[in-house]
């Protein structure tokens, strides 16, 4: 896929050395425009943007809650209002919550729909928000980050691991559909041992 002049959008990309971030740059250095995502950390936010803006590229940060759908479609608009096109998407937002698997007593429905509000339903509705123009390139994709946890029901939490087991199904739900007129993937971020009480965008939970 040549990136040069194409135009992405990665959520959770505002913590320095996170996937998010990372996969931001990397855009950036293969000629892509960016819009780089957080939700609470806009000086990182920043600086990330300013480090894909001196690969020689376009970049800005924008404040968002994948949960919110509102947040979902003004974060696309963002990039089409710029660029007037959206070729990939790079769904990394994810919140965790460390509560050892034994310990039943302390996770609680809120937590579990919290989680699926950001693992699994943001993902959706960035997703759904994103399709229109998305198949309008013609030759898009979605990467959606998932984790070694979803595989091995390991990790911070039940609810992290099950959220992300459910999200390596929506990508394969969504790909069969074709409903976003782009290909679809799911791929681990990392390793499920590594993940502590921080989401993807570096928000302390």
């Amino acid at each position: 896929m040549d990136l040069k002049g194409k135009a992405a959008v990665v959520t959770g990309s505002s913590s320095d050395g996170g996937v998010g971030a990372e996969c931001a740059k990397t855009l950036a250095s293969r000629g892509c425009n960016v819009v780089v995502n957080y939700a609470t950390n806009a000086d990182g936010g920043d600086a990330i943007a300013a480090e894909c803006t001196a690969a020689g590229v376009e970049s800005f940060a924008v404040q968002g809650d994948v949960a919110k759908d509102g947040d979902c479609r003004r974060l696309v608009e963002a990039a089409v209002g710029r660029w007037g096109r959206l070729d990939v998407l790079v769904n990394n937002a994810a919140v965790t919550k460390t509560i050892p698997h034994q310990r039943f007593d302390l996770l609680d429905a809120d937590e579990f729909q919290r989680t699926y509000a950001v693992n699994l339903i943001g993902n959706y509705q960035m997703c759904r928000a994103a399709a229109p123009h998305l198949k309008a390139t013609g030759d898009a994709a979605i990467v959606n980050i998932s984790s070694i946890g979803a595989m091995r029901g390991a990790g911070s939490s039940i609810a992290y691991a099950a959220s992300k087991g459910a999200l390596n199904t929506l990508t394969i739900s969504m790909a069969r559909a074709g409903a976003a007129g782009a290909r679809q993937c799911a791929v681990p971020g990392r390793p499920a041992r590594q993940l502590d009480a921080q989401d993807h965008d570096g928000r302390t939970v």
